[in-house]
Order: structure tokens, then C-alpha cells, then sequence
């Protein structure tokens, strides 16, 4: 039988009734904190989640140049009636990141607050040109102090908590965390268009490519998540971006100076007399 398992799960248990210190047995393992960062499928419950050693930061979706990330950190040990500090620093074995570039300095120390159970780090991050074609990793490992000690270095899944896409940590420390930071722009939920079987842009906006979607980011005042769904993407919108973008595009064509996607074709949106062929550039 894996005890500590059983501990952890006794534990998590434990933890919303802390206040209630008359009807709980005396805790007796480590006074520590741990990092408690939960996600997983949206098809299940978030209670159901499991604890992860990484987070992904998606710039995409957040429409910023600039993010602050809270991340979540849990106490295990009694509740106190007085603040106590905490101090994570980054962990250079598991960061590729660099300060100033891609992060603002970490708080000098966190706090968890008098009677809480759990606190937040918030950690500054900057969009930069290479998140567009790569991951960009920042470790955070947590500093035991005179306050906490590491509680789960060696944090084994709990079996009901496993509603999260593969590969699912199993086993991983809980005193480290790793933020995955990226820019990759992928087609969205709603694209009014496709690459036909000749390999031809076809539809209201043809194939999607990223240049195109930034262009419509730009012309239109919109974000990534606007194209998430048929609520902020409905079709009166789509046919409103295939007429003006259509529009803009034969404009800049007029004026000698075409917009080109980065194959060389032109770009293909709605009403442009013209058609596209994937890898076949424009040749004026």
C-alpha cells in the first residue's frame, strides 16, 4: 500500500477544514508549502484536475505583450494567526528563460497571509519574438526558510485525479515548477475558409496561415480568442472581415505594393479577383 499516497490524499482532505482544529487530529509531517497548480481536460470537473509540474503561458491567447502569471502555491501543516514569507527563486537547471528578456525579477519573498492555507506568485512575462517558433521554459523552485520546509518531493498522482490529456506526470517534485511560455499561433475553432484539393485558397477567407490572421488582429481590433467560437465569432462578423478584408488587400494591390503570404503568393481574402495557389509566389 503507498503510504504517502494516502497521506496526500488525507491531506488534501484536511486542508478546507483547518479552521475546525477542535475535531482533527494533531498534523504531524512536514510544515511546508508545495506548489498546488492544477489543469486538465475541459470536459471534466476542475476539482478533478490533477496537480502539474508545468504550466503552459500561451501569448496567443492572451492578446498582451506583457503577462502576470499567478501561480498557485499550498501550505501543508496548521493554519497560523500571523503572516509568514516564503522565497522562490529560479531554478537554472530548468530555465532556458532569460531575466529582463523574457521575465521581470521575481518578488524578493511571498507571503502567506494569517489564516490562509494557500497563496499566490505572481510572475511577469514578456512576449518576444523567438516564443513564435519556440517553448521558452522558467523553472521556479521553492527556498525552504525557518516558516515551510519542501512538503512533496516526491509527489505521486493521486488515482482519481487523472482527467488531463497525455502524457500525465505520474511522479514529479512539488517544491519545482516550470513555466512554458510560447507564441504559436495554430488555426482557431472558427476559419471561414480552406486550401481546396487543388491546393487553392477557397472559401470566405481561404487557408489559414499566421500572417493572415495577424493581418485581420490589426485591421479589424480583434484577438486570437475572438475566433474561439460561433459567440465571438458569429457570422455576421466572418462575412464583415471576407468584404473589408477582401477590400483591403485589392487596394494594396492597386497601390503596388501587395500584401504576400510568406510562400510568396498573395494573400486571399473574400472578394479578391484573384486566386492562390499554395508555394506558387506572385510573379507582377
Amino acid at each position: 500500500m503507498n503510504w504517502k499516497l494516502i497521506r496526500v490524499a488525507i491531506l488534501l482532505f484536511w486542508l478546507p477544514l483547518a479552521g475546525c482544529e477542535k475535531d482533527l487530529m494533531d498534523y504531524e509531517g512536514v510544515e511546508g508549502l508545495y506548489f498546488a497548480v492544477q489543469h486538465g481536460s475541459p470536459s471534466y470537473s476542475e476539482r478533478s484536475w490533477p496537480y502539474q509540474p508545468y504550466s503552459p503561458v500561451e501569448f496567443t491567447k492572451l492578446g498582451k505583450d506583457t503577462a502576470t502569471v499567478l501561480v498557485k502555491l499550498q501550505i501543508t501543516g496548521p493554519v497560523k494567526d500571523y503572516d509568514r514569507p516564503y522565497k522562490v527563486i529560479v531554478n537554472p537547471d530548468s530555465t532556458t528563460a532569460q531575466a529582463g528578456v523574457h521575465y521581470l525579477p521575481l518578488p524578493e519573498n511571498g507571503v502567506v497571509a494569517a489564516g490562509a492555507i494557500n497563496t499566490y506568485l505572481p510572475v511577469t512575462l514578456i512576449l518576444t519574438p523567438e516564443m513564435s517558433t519556440r517553448v521558452i521554459d522558467l523553472g521556479l523552485k521553492i527556498v525552504p526558510n525557518e516558516h515551510f520546509g519542501l512538503s512533496f518531493t516526491e509527489w505521486d498522482m493521486l488515482p482519481d485525479m487523472v482527467q488531463a490529456p497525455p502524457p500525465l506526470p505520474l511522479e514529479f517534485d512539488a517544491s519545482l515548477h516550470t513555466l512554458r511560455i510560447s507564441n504559436f499561433i495554430r488555426q482557431p475553432t472558427i476559419w471561414a475558409g480552406s486550401v481546396n484539393a487543388s491546393n487553392q485558397d477557397a472559401g470566405s477567407w481561404g487557408g489559414f496561415t499566421t500572417k493572415k490572421i495577424q493581418l485581420m488582429f490589426t485591421l479589424f481590433n480583434l484577438t486570437y480568442e475572438d475566433f474561439m467560437s460561433a459567440e465571438t465569432m458569429p457570422l455576421v462578423l466572418r462575412n464583415f472581415i471576407a468584404q473589408e478584408g477582401g477590400m483591403y488587400l485589392i487596394k494594396m494591390f492597386n497601390a503596388g505594393t501587395p500584401v504576400l503570404e510568406d510562400d510568396g503568393r498573395l494573400m486571399f481574402i473574400g472578394s479578391v479577383p484573384w486566386k492562390s495557389t499554395l508555394g506558387v509566389p506572385y510573379i507582377p
